[in-house]
């Protein structure tokens, strides 16, 4: 299967005249590069699950719709959706249990995947709160020297409650940020993802669209869904305006929720960072990389 997001991200973390190196290996410098994945377009499901990285998931698990986005910390119209068409998604449809939402990072440099190793500092419990603050403020902290953006992120996690030895262990974990990137590319050459954000609903790729669209197809989901418990044997009924759901579920089985990006659909035209801003940031990482930045 071909790679669809190739990463160069440079290992030298340098933190208020430290450096903190996330080591791709024996002997790697300041200057190293975290290894690409290599043959990550060929990783298996099971070796993604090995990696133990967690996915970072928002709403019921039981949902009948499921929504993952892919995207960068370092993208602007991802910042867009985010300050936007999510927070009506949310309220809408996460918060009522209509939709699971799944959140996967893409890298295109290693800003990105610092910005990463922070949000998932907090944990589960406070990675969506630190990823609204890194997309709030992404025009502040990702400008200047690399020492610069790694104290503005460092900035975002003490606002968020993060203390200097959380942080200092999360920027020098070099075994999760190589299993970040792995991981990365993996889920991204099996799902198709060439652009961000990119989203996969109930197993369909998606680029960019507007709320009008996500409310369409999400209403087809629900409508399907609705459809299919209302054949089943457990007396169930459920609308797009409203879930609710007969205590007698016991025999409804859960649809099987994995994405296989194979199914592809595009709506109204709204800006993504594309394939060709994929290229022009590998070009730019890897020479970064190779002068030390």
């Amino acid at each position: 299967m071909k790679r669809v997001i190739p990463i160069f991200v440079a290992a030298a973390v340098i933190i208020g005249g430290a450096a903190y190196l996330l080591m791709p290996g024996p002997g790697a410098g300041p200057n190293a590069a975290l290894p690409a994945a290599a043959n990550a377009s060929e990783a298996t499901e099971a070796t993604v699950n090995e990696l133990g990285i967690t996915e970072m998931t928002m709403g019921d698990a039981s949902a009948p719709v499921t929504i993952v986005e892919y995207a960068s910390y370092t993208c602007p119209h991802c910042k867009s959706f985010h300050e936007g068409p999510f927070k009506e998604l949310k309220a809408e449809y996460i918060d009522t249990g209509k939709v699971q939402f799944v959140y996967r990072e893409v890298y295109f440099d290693r800003f990105g995947l610092w910005a990463s190793l922070v949000a998932r500092c907090g944990g589960e419990e406070r990675f969506f709160g630190i990823t609204d603050l890194i997309y709030d403020q992404q025009g502040e902290w990702a400008r200047g020297a690399p020492a610069d953006i790694a104290e503005n992120l460092r900035r975002i996690g003490r606002t968020a409650g993060l203390n200097e030895d959380e942080l200092n262990a999360c920027f020098s974990d070099g075994e999760k940020a190589q299993n970040l990137v792995t991981w990365n590319e993996a889920n991204a050459a099996a799902d198709g993802v060439n652009s961000t954000p990119t989203f996969i609903i109930n197993g369909t790729r998606y680029s960019n669209m507007s709320i009008s669209d996500f409310r369409r197809l999400i209403a087809g989901e629900l409508d399907s869904f609705s459809a299919s418990v209302t054949d089943s044997p457990a007396s169930a009924s459920f609308s797009a305006a409203g879930l609710s759901m007969s205590s007698r579920t016991g025999n409804v089985t859960t649809r099987d929720r994995k994405v296989s990006g194979r199914r592809t659909a595009s709506f109204s035209v709204v800006t993504s960072c594309a394939p060709r801003s994929f290229a022009s940031w590998a070009r730019r990482a890897m020479r970064d990389s190779e002068s030390g930045w």
